[in-house]
């Protein structure tokens, strides 16, 4: 792309326009060099990285990136062995911060940005040297007591020294003040003294630094205080030289770091670029336009990007795929150059990696060259009129256009006899269309009008006239050539019809009839536009409903899922009371069989308690088997199976009837039907568990029982009632704790497991079980 180019079609605009969008003045510099690519690869990557920054934004947030300064003078003077001053190392330090704060910010994103990710890794921390820094100069700029001992220590001094002095010239100011002009203490040449009267000269002594300029007061430096301003001026000095070193140890520091500094630097530099193109893109309402290689333009809505967003009229562009060339005819002062300069400024703002003020779903292409010949190019110096300078520029276009290639003629062929210049303009049209370039020309030669039409690469457009206001438009009417408006303008103008009649008379019929297939054309176009934007209307309301609709199913989904979390919680509460209920049966059949031996009739109303604790669960939809001749399989006592309406397994005790089964679930024995049941696996044994078994955390009984504290014989009966309660709970073993003590206990422990006949064996405790403190016992 040449600049003049760049030049004719306003491009710079668009850089000033993109500086303002960026927060550091080096990315302001990346903003004013900014030039279209030509290579397909490198549009893409520049396109792709504007949307990932756009996408930040989407997210209401945006790139920390202040505090970033221009370091780079800084640096090359670190290495050349300059020393920086204090604001110079400051800078650097608030740099790396900064560097870091958008290091973090990104490692935070959830997002996948894999190019501004790849961008910030290659940005270093440098910590130790920000820290040096920061611990030796402060946010304003001046070198703290911290950064040395030393330098700690001369400014103690300074302030020792400073306050002798005071003190000193404070008494002259008490006891000589009235030979002082003011009794205060003021600086004079980087030491203190007094305002004396000149005439109190030699009364106070000393050495006279300055006087006022009616010399009727004397700076002086009283004798007392020489030496204290001497050694005050020595430590000043000392502090001086100490500041220095520091700066240039700090200078060296940076000038190691040379490398990953300036590495930051570029790398900071070329985010805030990005982030500036993502905000033109915003400020502009544009859109990411998908970029191709076979010079197809196609844009809805769109606006010329230096025109205001309330001023600007938006058209469709369309070139590249059914033809290859547009010829815009029509009147002057109908926008036709407006037009034409916006479809090549949004070209070279695509190639540059910009978004483009158009609809969503844009495509633009990439071309090697953009030529254009727009405006009054008249050159005085080099005596061309109009015309021939145009022509010297397309004869410059003609030596290098190609099929990648995208012209702009304005006004082809104006400036010389009309039929020739006509003639002209066909001729070079035919030449470059035939090289393959995309082409937009505008013209007023009417007889370009014809001219689409008998070409397949070419087609005819116009900007739309309102007779009434006799104002254009500024809408492009794509397939429409232009026509003459001069007969109605005079009429709405005033002048007398039969003058309008007469001059009418004098137009060829060839040229009537031209005007009529126009104006046709024009009515043709103008209720296609009418039926489109009514298509749209009615798109956009089914789109409307359609986002109506999908809430409304999302909003029973959620509901639905509230439902069903409802529905398990009344599962759970129930079996909750399920369990409750069963607890208490065991509580009662454990305080049945204390009391006396178990009869029959009792036996058969626990189980009826049983039966109904079954939890009372609404009907679900069961779960089929995965296998279908399992679900049809005879049950036998013994078989695993599983309780659909509580998902449960079981064990199948005994077959009641043809299609119903005792079964045994946990600590339940309940009646169901054969559909509700689905079988697991085959048992060689029916294990018989006892009715009142009860196992997991729920369960009163612990697997431990401390008798530690206890008496003898109490604790042998608590010990008694717990191997029942445990032997009941289905425990195969339990821990006896009893202490060590005199071992009478754990001898009555051990004594009572050797007669107990449901206690297999009985032994001490290991390490990890209490040790010889408790007893495990083994049921059977």
């Amino acid at each position: 792309m040449n600049e003049r180019i760049l030049r004719v079609l306003e491009f710079n605009k668009i850089t000033e326009q993109l500086a303002n969008q960026a927060a550091t003045s080096l990315g302001k510099e990346y903003c004013t060099r900014l030039k279209p690519e030509t290579e397909m690869e490198n549009v893409i990557r520049l396109q792709d990285e504007t949307d990932e920054v756009s996408q930040i934004f989407r997210l209401n947030t945006s790139i920390p990136l202040g505090g970033i300064k221009d370091i780079r003078a800084g640096i090359k003077r670190s290495v050349i062995g300059g020393v920086l001053n204090t604001n110079e190392c400051l800078d650097i330090a608030t740099t790396l911060y900064a560097g870091r704060q958008v290091k973090n910010f990104m490692a935070k994103m959830e997002e996948e940005l894999p190019i501004l990710q790849s961008l910030v890794q290659r940005i270093e921390s440098l910590r130790q040297l920000e820290n040096h820094i920061s611990t030796c100069i402060d946010d304003n700029g001046n070198m703290m007591d911290s950064a040395s001992i030393k330098l700690k220590s001369i400014r103690s001094s300074i302030k020792t020294f400073e306050s002798r002095v005071r003190d000193k010239l404070d008494s002259y100011t008490k006891s000589k003040s009235s030979m002082l002009s003011d009794a205060i203490i003021t600086i004079r040449n980087d030491r203190y003294v007094l305002p004396v009267k000149a005439e109190y000269r030699g009364s106070i002594g000393g050495i006279v630094h300055d006087q006022s300029a009616s010399g009727a007061t004397l700076f002086m430096e009283p004798k007392a205080v020489v030496d204290l301003n001497n050694q005050l001026q020595e430590s000043k000095v000392k502090e001086k030289q100490e500041t220095d070193r520091i700066l240039r140890e700090l200078t060296g520091h940076i000038a190691e770091n040379e490398s990953y500094l300036t590495e930051n630097i570029e790398v900071l530099a070329k985010i805030d670029f990005i982030a500036a193109r993502a905000k033109l893109g915003m400020h502009m309402k544009a859109a990411k336009p998908a970029m191709n290689d076979s010079g197809i333009i196609k844009m809805q809505q769109a606006r010329h990007p230096l025109i205001e967003n309330d001023e600007v009229v938006a058209n469709d562009i369309a070139l590249g795929d059914d033809y290859t060339a547009i010829v815009i005819t029509g009147p002057n002062t109908g926008g036709k150059t407006v037009t034409l300069k916006m479809i090549g400024l949004c070209t070279l703002m695509a190639q540059s990696g910009l978004r483009i003020p158009a609809f969503d779903g844009c495509k633009m292409a990439v071309f090697e060259d953009v030529y254009a010949d727009i405006g009054d190019e008249q050159s005085i110096e080099q005596n061309l009129s109009t015309f021939s300078s145009h022509m010297t520029n397309i004869v410059s276009i003609l030596q290098h256009v190609n099929h990648k290639s995208l012209v702009l003629f304005d006004e082809l062929g104006a400036g010389t006899d009309p039929q020739e210049g006509a003639a002209l303009a066909m001729s070079i049209l035919d030449d470059v269309v035939s090289r393959g370039a995309r082409i937009v020309a505008t013209t007023h030669y009417p007889e370009l009008k014809a001219y689409g039409y008998n070409r397949e690469e070419v087609v005819n457009a116009s900007v739309e006239f309102d007779v009434k206001t006799l104002q254009p438009t500024y809408r492009l009417l794509i397939g429409v050539p232009g026509r003459s408006n001069a007969f109605e303008i005079s009429k709405r103008l005033g002048l007398k019809d039969d003058i309008i009649s007469q001059a009418k008379n004098h137009i060829g019929i060839d040229s009537k009839s031209v005007e009529n297939m126009i104006a046709s054309l024009e009515k043709s176009h103008r209720q296609a536009e009418s039926d489109y934007q009514e298509a749209h209307e009615v798109l956009e309301e089914s789109k409307a409903l359609h986002n109506d609709l999908s809430k409304e199913w999302k909003q029973f989904e959620n509901n639905r899922e509230t439902l069903f979390r409802k529905a398990e919680e009344k599962a759970e509460r129930a079996l909750q009371n399920a369990r409750e209920e069963a607890e208490t049966i065991v509580d009662e059949i454990r305080k049945m069989k204390s009391g006396a031996e178990l009869k029959e009739h009792e036996w058969i109303e626990a189980r009826k308690m049983l039966d109904e604790a079954k939890p009372n669960l609404s009907e679900k939809k069961r779960e089929k088997p995965k296998n279908a001749s399992a679900a049809k399989q005879q049950l036998q006592p013994g078989d695993e199976i599983k309780l659909l309406s509580v998902n449960q397994n079981g064990t199948v005790l005994e077959k009641v009837g043809n299609n119903e089964y005792y079964v045994q679930v946990g600590i339940m024995k309940v009646k169901v039907k054969r559909d509700e049941l689905q079988f697991v696996s085959k048992k060689s044994t029916i294990s018989e568990k006892p009715l009142a078994t009860v196992k997991g955390s729920n369960y009163h009984v612990k697997t431990e029982l401390d008798l530690r504290g206890e008496r003898y014989e109490e604790a042998l009966l608590q010990l008694e009632k717990y191997i029942d309660d445990a032997l009941l709970a289905g425990y195969p073993q339990v821990s006896i704790i009893h202490g060590k003590g005199t071992g009478a206990l754990r001898q009555g422990v051990n004594d009572f497991a050797k007669k107990h006949p449901r206690i297999s064996d009985a032994r001490a405790g290991s390490a990890g079980e209490g040790g010889s403190g408790a007893t495990i016992v083994k049921l059977s």
